[in-house]
């Protein structure tokens, strides 16, 4: 076999990046199984650490908010950047630039500026103090540029003609949606709807501002950083770990079983025809 250095070098540079990334990752997965977690190596067994984690009320009522949170923002979004992107596909016309331009504005605004001023303005203009509600609409703003492109990819080689040959059969609009472009969409919607998930269930800046003392898990483990890196901080990032590689997962092996496709389906273009 021919020695190629350009191909090894590549190959090394990215197994080594790829050892950078997730290092550090199964090193606090052991040190959150290990009762000597400070260096597990080898690890010495044991559920004591994740035992004391789901045995703590704090991270408890901190894993329900970031549920919430993570499920309500991530509906939200979609649902919003979904009804966005198919007015921008198909009623925005000569427009369309001015309004993507807008929609993707809140990719430019850091999470910090975001969380500061939607706390001044539900403060100050508002007169309403922080809360789930306005952290979820918060981490929506953020989230929904982010679905919006997702979506978009699904929907912009998308045949509208298959909306119009079932108008024109006498289906209404609402009946067209729900039986024909939301069973070939769909796969972007729920695409949209994991990432943006994960993006508000493991976001702090946001709501760290909008919730104050009511915890959250990324808040509840900052906040316990200032008494020193324990334990249970292992095992709650081993957990939070194992939700987006699981969720990653199913996306990955439905698109593997070709359940879920992205993209331009070519039979679609035939169909229509």
């Amino acid at each position: 076999m021919r020695f190629r250095p350009a191909r090894t070098l590549l190959l090394g540079t990215v197994a080594l990046c790829y050892l950078f990334l997730y290092l550090p990752i199964i090193h606090i997965a052991l040190a959150s199984f290990a009762r000597n977690y400070t260096f597990p190596y080898p690890p010495k067994w044991t559920l004591t650490i994740m035992g004391r984690l789901f045995s703590n009320s704090l991270y408890q009522a901190a894993l329900g908010n970031s549920i919430i949170i993570g499920l309500c923002a991530a509906a939200l979004s979609t649902l919003l950047a979904g009804l966005a992107t198919i007015g921008l596909l198909r009623h925005a016309g000569r427009r369309a630039p001015l309004y993507l331009a807008l929609f993707v504005a809140p990719l430019f605004v850091s999470e910090v500026l975001l969380g500061i001023s939607s706390l001044i303005f539900n403060g100050l203009f508002l007169g309403l103090p922080g809360n789930l509600g306005s952290a979820i609409l918060a981490n929506a703003v953020h989230c929904f540029s982010y679905a919006l492109l997702i979506i978009a990819t699904q929907l912009y080689r998308y045949d509208w003609r298959l909306d119009d040959a079932a108008m024109v059969f006498g289906a209404s609009p609402m009946r067209t949606f729900f039986e024909v472009t939301l069973p070939l969409v769909w796969p972007g919607l729920f695409g949209a709807f994991i990432v943006t998930f994960i993006m508000s269930f493991n976001n702090l800046e946001i709501s760290f501002y909008l919730l104050g003392a009511t915890p959250t898990l990324p808040s509840a483990a900052w906040g316990a950083l200032r008494y020193g890196v324990k334990p249970e901080l292992y095992a709650l990032a081993t957990c939070v770990n194992l939700v987006v590689f699981f969720l990653l997962a199913v996306m990955f092996v439905l698109m593997l079983t070709g359940t879920v496709t992205f993209g331009h389906r070519p039979e679609r273009e035939r169909s229509a025809v």
